[in-house]
């Protein structure tokens, strides 16, 4: 299994654990946490999955999943909303925009592989 997974994230912190912990499952993972320039980025790259935070500078999680869901390249992809950020309606909101799932931090390791690996049908 080599999918190739895109995290959407700022934290330093969360982008190295998240990056070793799928890397040493045999994803290919890359970053990036610029919200302003992260619709381009996925469209670029073509991941198979993409890992969103809310809060991203330049751009929040919300503003980037209801635009990645208007395209017609990137409307059935599946996106992990990875976010701090869970209360009802935050998980309501992106519901509503279309995630295809929502974790909150802080998270279990296993937790994360498991959902993503049935987002992308491993």
């Amino acid at each position: 299994m080599h999918h190739h997974v895109l995290l959407l994230e700022d934290e330093p912190n969360i982008i190295e654990a998240i990056r070793f912990i799928l890397s040493r499952d045999g994803w290919q993972v890359s970053c990036h946490s610029d919200g302003a320039t992260a619709v381009d980025t996925v469209t670029r790259l073509e991941p198979d999955v993409v890992v969103l935070d809310v809060m991203l500078p330049n751009r929040n999680g919300f503003d980037i999943l209801r635009d990645l869901r208007a395209q017609r390249a990137t409307a059935s992809l599946p996106v992990l909303m990875l976010t701090a950020k869970g209360q009802a309606k935050d998980r309501e909101r992106a519901e509503d925009l279309g995630v295809s799932a929502f974790m909150t931090k802080p998270f279990a390791n296993a937790e994360v592989i498991e959902r993503l690996r049935s987002l992308v049908g491993a």
